[in-house]
């Protein structure tokens, strides 16, 4: 199974780069350095849901608190049947129902529109109490950014989380030690990140977060409701398949120039042609 992820990982990030190239631009970096831990979600068989019914009652949620990541989540919705790919085209157009930041009434498979960092984690763990009060049995994953994880809001729902028991909750932070201008630790650092977490009164559990194989096992661990929530620090590399965008901060919202347009033909192995039709 980890090949055939790894398989429909490289194809997302194909489709992430066409999507944001005949846009004009978007947020290609922070797209691609969660599509391992999409993948694991929605194909690795931790998630249950059913595209043909978004609204079934006793689907698994998922909210990208990182919401500026829309590309990478829009690919996989639709890789996973929720809308037509050919959808993904129209990517931040005019009329389009994909823009920038996700919309829970226009897109199909949407929890939370989400963009205003912070927001996310707090909207996914009021789902997480409401069903553990309804006694239903599903699970809520949440995928926050590191940068993210500098907001005061972020811990407050930390500690919301802990204190309510919410075992059907699962935060995965898409630690890659970047945020939009510069590294994590020139800004404000977040390291001992675990020791944080656990403090907060979280279970940590911490991955190569392009690992599809650790992904799944990590993510795919159910809690009982009465226990404690559960964090997946993923260590990912922001860029991940693109070698001039891996870690370097500048690339959060930039498109390449003529010539590192040449890598990036090779190194996703896809064409102008596939670009532009």
């Amino acid at each position: 199974m980890e090949r055939q992820l790894d398989d429909i990982s490289k194809e997302l990030r194909k489709k992430i780069f066409k999507m944001i190239y005949q846009a004009g631009g978007g947020h290609i970096a922070p797209s691609l350095s969660i599509i391992e831990i999409l993948t694991a979600l929605y194909f690795g068989g931790v998630m249950k849901y059913d595209a043909k019914n978004p609204h079934w009652e006793d689907r698994d949620r998922f909210v990208l608190s990182k919401g500026h990541a829309s590309a990478a989540l829009f690919s996989v919705l639709a890789q996973a049947g929720y809308f037509e790919s050919k959808i993904l085209d129209t990517y931040c157009k005019k009329g389009s129902i994909l823009g920038g930041h996700p919309d829970m009434h226009k897109v199909p498979g949407v929890e939370a529109s989400t963009g205003a960092l912070g927001h996310g984690f707090l909207y996914a763990s009021g789902m997480a109490l409401a069903g553990k009060l309804n006694r239903k049995d599903y699970r809520v994953f949440a995928l926050l950014g590191d940068g993210e994880c500098q907001e005061g809001s972020i811990w407050e729902a930390a500690l919301f989380a802990a204190q309510q028991k919410l075992g059907n909750l699962t935060v995965i932070v898409d630690y890659n030690k970047l945020q939009a201008m510069d590294r994590l630790e020139n800004i404000i650092g977040l390291e001992p990140f675990e020791n944080k977490w656990r403090a907060f009164g979280w279970d940590v559990v911490e991955v190569d977060g392009h690992d599809t194989g650790s992904l799944v096992k990590a993510l795919g661990e159910n809690t009982s409701a009465d226990a404690v929530p559960k964090v997946v620090i993923a260590h990912t590399t922001k860029g991940k398949g693109i070698s001039f965008m891996e870690n370097v901060p500048i690339w959060h919202y930039r498109m390449p120039n003529e010539e590192e347009m040449k890598m990036v033909f090779h190194e996703l192995d896809i064409t102008l042609e596939e670009l532009t039709n």
